[in-house]
């Protein structure tokens, strides 16, 4: 046997037992006659004890071992004069008797710590390397975790976890699909799916009423911290249910894990949101409801004080930060370049400093009134000592602008604690969004989701104002999960399709084995898919999914490990019927 026992599990009850270890050296120092050497595994570590009196030869061989060598050691377990606590190996130290280097290796390129000296290109390159590290072994350990209690409870709960296919035709109606050529099918192509959205619906016609699946899903979209490539759904649908049925069950699950991962009881129900009230108080379908600073319209009370940036506007809202009025002129000057920020694109930023007198300092004060003031302090529930801080503009762009500017004071004042947790349901949200640039109607959500029973009146006379029966869980301002109930009446999904502006050949070629399904009687059916990567990030306390996944691509969308993607043989191509063509520089 390599080993008798694993280097994070031997405890002071094992004192005098002849045990065997294999692992990695972490390090060695030596001490006078003495070589004391660190050996991990993925369960621990364990500190191996080489003395130069009782055995030189033994003592010299532990003298050469470096950093990452593979090797194995037997002897008896003693007392540990010096305890460790901050180990749980710390009470314990192996006295070795017999030495056995299994692989020596080169030194890595970086430290394989905790805190290591290693920047993130050189640990994307070397990840197997990177993987040995115990922040982020604990990470897929966490993940795994994760991934078994999902089973478990929706197994509890008469869930059948299903496979569905990798290779499926192409339904570019989402973001960009990767597509995979057909070898067998001269000029034709596979798609990976974006999610397995047709296939789970397929399942409840076939009569699996309660299906899983955690399932890979694959996106060729541009790149973020909580976005890759390829990731990961915990993928649900459920026959005969309403909205409040997905609701309670999924919400029950998250508890679950809640309480299973770190053990955090949630009272009562999750707090449930309008799409419309969450875009109106925090310009957001996905707020952080850690914190209050919620928005403040005033475009009616700031009319009267020539301002043209307020009077031109269609828009005026404030949020209130406490306890910000000291906010010196560096400050401000910082918060509004911040606004002034392309991806924000906001033009500037007005603010009213509520003095510890109960005047009010203001950088529009030329043109308002201390009344004026006053009255839009009252309004924001301002107190003494509070900064308000007002942004105007076209209505959606500016919502966006403040709320990014809420979040930032919201971190600025350390509001958005990882370790408090606000969870929400996002509901009506709507079912149709008009693009300009194409001039027609896309869906919010996916084309089969249902439209509110009480306004399907409503696809006819006004698309727009048809909210979906969708949902979305947030918590902490991350959107964790989403789903809907969906069409399964086949005139219902067609006259959806036309008002998306799917001509009936399109529509057939790319969902006709959908269409045709329900017609062999649809069941009522719903569901929802929360991004596993992203529940195990937040849990973990992480700001990237990429920490939490074994071997991910950078931001680029690159395997800087494997070289992937790359270019493949001409001889491959031909087989493929393919050509290249240049890109344009």
């Amino acid at each position: 046997m390599y080993r008798t026992h694993t280097c994070g599990e031997l405890r002071i009850s094992d004192v005098e037992k002849i045990v065997t270890l294999s692992g990695w050296v972490q390090r060695s120092r030596k001490m006078g006659g003495m070589t004391f050497v660190d050996v991990r595994d993925r369960y621990g570590i364990t500190q191996l004890v080489f003395n130069q009196d009782m055995n030189t030869d033994l003592c010299d061989k532990a003298n050469k071992l470096g950093r990452e060598w593979v090797i194995q050691a037997t002897g008896t377990v003693l007392a540990r004069s010096n305890k460790n606590t901050n180990l749980p190996t710390g009470e314990i130290e192996l006295m070795v008797d017999e030495l056995n280097i299994i692989n020596a290796a080169e030194t890595p390129p970086f430290t394989i710590e905790d805190e290591t000296d290693g920047g993130d290109d050189i640990r994307m390159k070397y990840r197997y390397l990177d993987l040995r590290r115990g922040s982020v072994r604990r990470n897929l350990e966490l993940r795994h975790k994760i991934t078994m209690a999902v089973r478990q409870y929706l197994d509890k709960q008469n869930f059948i976890e299903v496979e569905t296919p990798i290779l499926i035709g192409s339904t570019p109606e989402g973001a960009r699909d990767f597509v995979v050529p057909s070898r067998m099918n001269p000029g034709e192509f596979y798609a990976l799916p974006q999610s397995p959205q047709l296939f789970k619906q397929l399942l409840m016609v076939a009569g699996f009423d309660r299906y899983f699946q955690i399932a890979k899903c694959f996106r060729d979209e541009d790149l973020r911290a909580d976005r890759q490539p390829e990731f990961t759904q915990i993928d649900c649908e459920m026959s005969f249910v309403e909205q409040e049925d997905v609701l309670l069950n999924f919400e029950g699950m998250a508890k679950y894990l809640f309480k299973e991962i770190k053990n955090i009881d949630f009272e009562g129900d999750f707090v449930r949101m309008t799409w419309a009230d969450a875009m109106k108080n925090y310009g957001s379908d996905k707020p952080d409801l850690r914190f209050g600073m919620t928005f403040v319209e005033l475009k009616d009370l700031t009319a009267g004080g020539d301002f043209i940036v307020f009077d031109s506007a269609d828009y005026v809202a404030a949020i209130c930060a406490t306890g910000c009025a000291s906010y010196t002129r560096k400050q401000l000057d910082e918060l509004t370049d911040f606004v002034k920020r392309p991806q924000i694109g906001a033009k500037g930023l007005v603010y009213v400093r509520c003095e510890a007198d109960g005047s009010f300092k203001s950088s529009v004060d030329k043109f308002y009134t201390q009344d004026h003031l006053k009255t839009w302090a009252e309004a924001c529930n301002a107190k003494p000592g509070d900064l308000i801080l007002i942004l105007c503009g076209d209505e959606m762009k500016t919502q966006k602008a403040l709320c990014e500017l809420r979040l930032e004071m919201g971190s600025r004042l350390g509001l958005r604690d990882k370790n408090v947790f606000a969870p929400l349901w996002v509901i009506d949200f709507p079912m149709f969004e008009w693009d300009e640039e194409s001039q027609r109607y896309f869906a919010m959500h996916h084309p089969f989701t249902s439209p509110k029973p009480e306004d399907i009146p409503l696809l006819e006379s006004n698309p727009g104002a048809v909210r979906a029966n969708a949902y979305d869980m947030v918590i902490n301002g991350v959107e964790l999960g989403g789903g809907s109930i969906r069409i399964f009446d086949s005139k219902l999904q067609s006259k959806a399709f036309d008002i998306m502006g799917f001509t009936r050949e399109r529509a057939e070629s790319q969902f006709g084995f959908l269409m045709n399904a329900f017609k062999f009687g649809a069941p009522p059916h719903g569901g929802l898919a929360f991004g596993l990567d992203r529940f195990v990030s937040m849990l973990a306390g992480l700001d990237s999914i990429r920490d939490c996944m074994a071997f991910p691509k950078n931001n680029s969308g690159r395997d800087v490990m494997c070289d992937a993607p790359s270019r493949i043989d001409n001889a491959q191509l031909e087989e493929l019927y393919l050509e290249l063509k240049q890109p344009n520089k």
